[in-house]
């Protein structure tokens, strides 16, 4: 395998860096929005909603903007995209500035971010195989990871911290590294054959649901990633946590929010540099466990150095079974096929993530902070071991690349 440095891939190095500038800006507003919010209403149910505007836009549009990414130019897709968070983000600033805020007007803005969001996730991910050699893109996927955890470190902690000056501070920050980001992007140079312009249908619209349906393996490691992580999506209940159960403020919400990152830098840092290269099923079903068994820890957490390093452990779990996923989908997938099968995967990570978060607000509504976050644990646990029996060939999965 061909050594792996950014020096010699610019454009790489161009890609990562706008990706790193918008996961910071992203993860930065994270924060403000739900101290925000949760300040406001003192509802498990808002932290829930926040996550749930998020979804309805990557719902009802990413795989038209799968379709999009195979037949324009990507980069402008996600610039523009870019662009509309940032727009989103300046909305937030002047409307906390002039009136204070609101939870309507917090979710309204939300659900803008939520619609740039669905244009520019699926179509960066299938940005990247244009921007690297088959035979390092698992190593390219890990370094674009790697710097994307990195700013999801330091987001969250940054953001808490500028927001002891006030929401508007976050949300005028972000919207300036959303700027860059999208300036980033368009820099970047690729050759890149034009695609076959074939007619918008149903059936193009759909292709990429159809191309992970063939694919047994494919289709077990998005869906595994799916109900696991929708899940034991404890995050959505950081501020409750933060706030009533661990006693700190805004400052340690960042830190626990910055906690999963960590230990996705450390795995994402490994992977750069020793690529998985055998047992790659067995390893995603192990690293999946271990993200649940970790939600179990974090929910009976009653101390905030047990709960950082349980969500470090989680973060580093999740980082491995992203890096397969990922390398699975872009090695298996022709490159007129990616934008839409990218959009799949995204609207996926996002059902998982998103409406992750709804489902975490909405079941600690119901029944508490604590028995939320632990039913999803244990909630993981069992899909494992479903997603072990259903999907058998992803469990005996060698390889990335050329097995079966």
């Amino acid at each position: 395998m061909p050594p792996f440095s950014l020096r010699q891939h610019r454009p790489l190095a161009f890609f990562i860096a706008a990706r790193g500038a918008a996961t910071l800006a992203y993860q930065m507003a994270g924060v403000a929005v739900g101290w925000q919010i949760y300040g406001l209403t003192h509802r498990a149910l808002d932290l829930g909603l926040v996550g749930l505007v998020q979804f309805i836009p990557s719902l009802l549009l990413t795989l038209y903007v799968g379709h999009l990414a195979d037949r324009h130019d990507r980069r402008r897709i996600v610039s523009f995209a870019l662009l509309a968070e940032a727009a989103a983000l300046a909305g937030l600033a002047a409307t906390t500035l002039l009136h204070g805020g609101s939870r309507e007007t917090i979710l309204l803005f939300v659900l803008a971010i939520g619609i740039g969001r669905a244009f520019e996730y699926s179509t960066m991910l299938a940005l990247v195989p244009s921007l690297a050699e088959p035979e390092i893109l698992p190593q390219a996927i890990a370094a674009s990871s790697g710097v994307k955890q990195a700013a999801t470190i330091v987001g969250p902690v940054l953001g808490g911290f500028l927001y002891l000056a006030g929401p508007a501070a976050v949300y005028g920050t972000s919207f300036i590294l959303f700027l860059f980001a999208a300036v980033t992007i368009l820099c970047i140079r690729i050759r890149r054959i034009p695609p076959a312009r074939e007619p918008i249908s149903i059936k193009t619209v759909f292709a990429g649901i159809g191309f992970i349906r063939s694919r047994p393996v494919l289709l077990g490691a998005v869906s595994l990633d799916l109900f696991a992580v929708l899940l034991g999506g404890a995050t959505a209940l950081l501020p409750i946590y933060a706030r009533d159960i661990l006693l700190t403020g805004p400052e340690g919400l960042g830190l626990l929010r910055g906690a999963p990152a960590v230990g996705a830098l450390a795995a994402s840092l490994y992977l750069a540099r020793n690529p998985l290269r055998q047992r790659v099923g067995r390893v995603m079903f192990a690293a999946v466990a271990l993200f649940g068994a970790m939600t179990v820890v974090f929910a009976l957490s009653r101390s905030i150095l047990l709960s950082f390093a349980a969500l470090a452990i989680l973060g580093w779990a999740d980082m491995i079974s992203i890096v397969i996923r990922a390398s699975l989908i872009q090695l298996e997938t022709p490159d007129e096929m990616r934008g839409r099968v990218s959009a799949v995967n995204a609207i996926f990570v996002s059902s998982s993530n998103e409406l992750g978060e709804f489902e975490s607000g909405l079941t600690a509504a119901w029944f508490g902070a604590v028995p939320a976050a632990l039913i999803g644990g244990i909630g993981t646990l069992v899909v494992v071991l479903i997603w072990m029996r259903l999907f058998p060939e992803l469990l005996k999965r060698e390889r990335l690349q050329g097995d079966g």
